[in-house]
């Protein structure tokens, strides 16, 4: 089990780096759009390159972020409730995410494979829209076992 949450904290770290080298893309790419914009000379694309940037970014930092808990939450609800209540509440609220992000996950798929056996592209300089899609899906179920690991911290007595 911990060979699986090693394994589990390695790509969703290079996946957070993935996410991080995307974003300072982004902000290079929309500075020198900005300038050359002031020349007459702008970037075709940018805001495309940056709105696809954008689903990678926020996709492959979710699985990290929800590893080193950086998540809001509203723990003022559960200081009220007994250990073993608190551990019963954790684990109804991961199970809930554990659902949705499946839900979400299912759907980008098949979104993506609609994109790409449509051939959608983004209409300026034709990037496809399904390898986006696919990665952030993937994310996604990255993030599932997440939770499930969440879930047997909490009933092993290791959470927080």
């Amino acid at each position: 089990m911990d060979a699986l949450y090693s394994a589990l904290r390695i790509v969703s770290k290079a996946l957070n780096l993935i996410a991080g080298v995307t974003l300072t893309f982004m902000m290079c790419l929309t500075v020198a759009d900005v300038l050359l914009r002031a020349t007459g000379h702008p970037i075709i694309g940018t805001y495309e390159i940056v709105a696809l940037c954008l689903a990678v970014v926020i996709g492959f930092g979710i699985p990290k972020v929800s590893l080193d808990k950086g998540h809001v939450y509203m723990e003022f609800l559960l200081e009220k409730l007994s250990p073993r209540n608190k551990n019963i509440m954790n684990t109804f609220t991961r199970v809930l995410v554990i659902i949705l992000f499946i839900f979400i996950g299912y759907n980008l798929f098949n979104v993506g494979a609609e994109f790409r056996a449509s051939g959608e592209v983004s209409p300026t300089i034709k990037l496809p829209f399904y390898p986006v899609a696919y990665g952030v899906a993937v994310c996604c179920f990255l993030e599932c076992f997440v939770f499930i690991f969440d879930i047997v911290k909490i009933w092993r007595g290791q959470y927080e």
